[in-house]
């Protein structure tokens, strides 16, 4: 990962057990690349892969063609919606 300049404004603070801390340090020491890199890369990686299914999903050749074949259909009318759009909004000034 190529390293960027970037100014580091929020401090995080965690608490470990000796053998997770000796664990990380091994680990720094082995990736040749100072504490607060290397945890806040992984913590990161981590946070991003905790929330891909959030902001974004990838279907197999099967599930693909289902989504498309009912984004492709037409709109159902649907009367009591167009209602509601038509009124007034409570929140204009």
């Amino acid at each position: 990962m190529a390293t960027e300049t970037r100014r580091r404004s929020r401090r995080l603070e965690l608490r470990t057990t000796p053998a997770e801390r000796e664990l990380i340090d091994r680990a720094v020491a082995l990736t040749e690349t100072d504490l607060t890199e290397f945890v806040v890369a992984n913590a990161v990686e981590a946070a991003r892969r905790a929330l891909a299914d959030r902001d974004r999903f990838e279907l197999d050749g099967e599930a693909l063609a289902a989504w498309e074949a009912i984004n492709a259909r037409r709109a159902r009318e649907l009367p009591g919606l167009a209602a509601l759009m038509r009124r007034p909004s409570p929140f204009a000034e």
